[in-house]
């Protein structure tokens, strides 16, 4: 049994106690009325909280920018609940909807810029929503404009800047009032790598400063780097929804263990994908010597104490803590378990099922060579 520290950041911890930001529970969704009629979302769930970057990648046609849009208010819901802000959109009326999105950045692929305004203008605008002094508005346009790199371009029109320029402007004028919520489609597509890299680097800055949601629609792998985590949508479903800090975490778990040390990274990050929670009080036993093996563990949180029975007498041979490892040994020699592991405090455990586990030994290396190199470390 291998211990290794936990190394997990506090941003991945205690997330089911918060309350989410944005809250969807079975929503459809269709375009069309009769035998035109195209469901395009189906079943959707998901939860999105203070502080997180998520982005959301998935085929053209999936249904990313439907459900962007129904989070923004922007669209109907027609079947579902969705709440935004603790605030169930099924229902609400128009006024109440207005306020929402007072507190929504958009940003979205078409600019929508008013041709009259000069840049400064159109970021100056939405200001007006908020109950800030002409001073401070002043400072805020300014200030948002010169971080997007467009300080010597504020006073040009729309139609005097490029495609790229327009595209920062409109960030910025989703940017500029501090929203709570960030719903971005393609933020970065017309821009280069440096001023992607800035409006990244600014969105992020907004999430763990001052704990905004940014839920970015995206194709764009440059800027996964910064994502907390990654939805990934289908036929218009969500297919997968990966909490990208735990997932590493759990990966350098497993990379830590010898049965998995060979494994490729896409493979470790499959492994950990797998991999249910289980969360027992102290005092519990875990696992029973000379019980048949049927799961692998790793410790999330808490400690273990590992005995063993020998000639009538039981005795404390180790304590495991969190990133340790332990189960393994029984599933791959098929043998009974050889100590009984107790809770010492409340614990919090990562498993796999004896199926899942077996399986993926046996899609790398051979059954064999994992045995030897468990034997080996041992």
């Amino acid at each position: 049994m291998n211990t290794q520290p936990d190394k997990a950041t506090a941003k991945t911890a205690g997330t089911a106690a918060r309350t989410p930001v944005v809250e969807v529970k079975g929503v459809n969704f269709s375009f069309g009325q009769g035998e035109g009629r195209k469901q395009v979302l189906y079943d959707n769930h998901l939860s999105l909280y203070a502080g997180e970057i998520i982005i959301m990648t998935g085929p053209s046609g999936s249904g990313k920018t439907t459900l962007l849009t129904l989070i923004g208010t922007l669209r109907g819901l027609q079947e579902g609940s969705l709440k935004v802000f603790g605030n169930e959109l099924a229902g609400l009326g128009a006024s109440e909807q207005e306020k929402i999105r007072r507190n929504i950045g958009f940003i979205f692929q078409a600019h929508n810029l008013l041709d009259s305004l000069t840049a400064y203008q159109n970021v100056k605008l939405v200001t007006e929503l908020i109950d800030y002094s002409p001073g401070e508005s002043d400072r805020l346009t300014s200030n948002i404009l010169t971080k997007l790199g467009m300080k010597e371009r504020m006073r040009y029109k729309p139609q005097s800047l490029s495609g790229g320029q327009r595209q920062r402007v409109a960030i910025g004028r989703a940017l500029v009032n501090r929203p709570r919520l960030i719903l971005a489609d393609e933020p970065t597509a017309a821009l280069d790598k440096e001023t992607g890299r800035q409006v990244v680097d600014l969105l992020r800055d907004l999430a763990e400063n001052e704990g905004c949601t940014i839920m970015i629609v995206t194709h764009d792998n440059r800027i996964l780097d910064v994502a907390d985590r990654i939805v990934t949508m289908v036929d218009g479903y969500v297919a997968s929804d990966v909490d990208v800090n735990e997932s590493l975490t759990i990966v350098q778990f497993l990379k830590k263990c010898s049965v998995f040390e060979t494994f490729t990274p896409t493979l470790l990050a499959d492994v950990a994908g797998k991999m249910q929670r289980e969360t027992h009080p102290a005092g519990t036993v875990i696992i029973k010597q000379g019980d048949e093996g049927d799961k692998f563990y790793i410790i999330r949180r808490g400690k273990l104490d590992v005995l063993k029975e020998s000639m009538g007498k039981v005795d404390v041979v180790a304590t495991l803590e969190a990133g340790a490892v332990f189960g393994e040994l029984a599933l791959l020699r098929k043998e009974p378990r050889a100590a009984t592991v107790k809770s010492v405090e409340e614990v919090e455990l990562l498993t796999l099922s004896k199926d899942i586990f077996m399986d993926v030994i046996q899609r790398s290396a051979s059954f064999e060579e994992q045995l030897r190199r468990v034997y080996f470390a041992r």
